[in-house]
This record gives C-alpha cells, sequence and structure tokens, in this order.
C-alpha cells in the first residue's frame, strides 16, 4: 500500500518536474499558491520523502515463485 501511494507522489513529482523543464511552468506552485505557500512547500516535501522512499525499491528482490501445478501435488 505505501509503495503505490510512494509511486504516485514520484509520478506526480516527475510530471511537475516535466512541466517546469518544458513549459517553464510550476504545476503544484499554480494549484496551491506559489511556491512558498506551506501547502505546495508539504508537497514538495513528501514527495521528496517518496523520493528517497523510492531508492529502496532498487534493493528489493521482486522475483516471485509461482507453483506449478506438479508442486502443488507434491
Amino acid at each position: 500500500m505505501i509503495d503505490k501511494l510512494v509511486l504516485a507522489l514520484v509520478v506526480i513529482g516527475a510530471l511537475n518536474w516535466g512541466s517546469i523543464g518544458i513549459f517553464q511552468y510550476d504545476l503544484v506552485a499554480a494549484l496551491f499558491g506559489g511556491q512558498a505557500a506551506i501547502i505546495s512547500r508539504i508537497v514538495y516535501t513528501l514527495v521528496a520523502l517518496a523520493g528517497v522512499w523510492a531508492i529502496s525499491f532498487f534493493f528489493r528482490d521482486t522475483e516471485v515463485h509461482h507453483e506449478t501445478a506438479k508442486e502443488r501435488r507434491i
């Protein structure tokens, strides 16, 4: 559950950075009253924390073993 929330925040951050890079438009600041607004700063902080959490994705073992029908009969 938390991993999906983290992934959503990382995507929001990536889209915001993309809009800044391509259009020079900070979507988070526009939605929440400027870069210095407390809500914008909270969103920026949550995105940053999500990015730090997402680093752990590189070090996780994501291989899943599914039982075959033969293994289930044993």
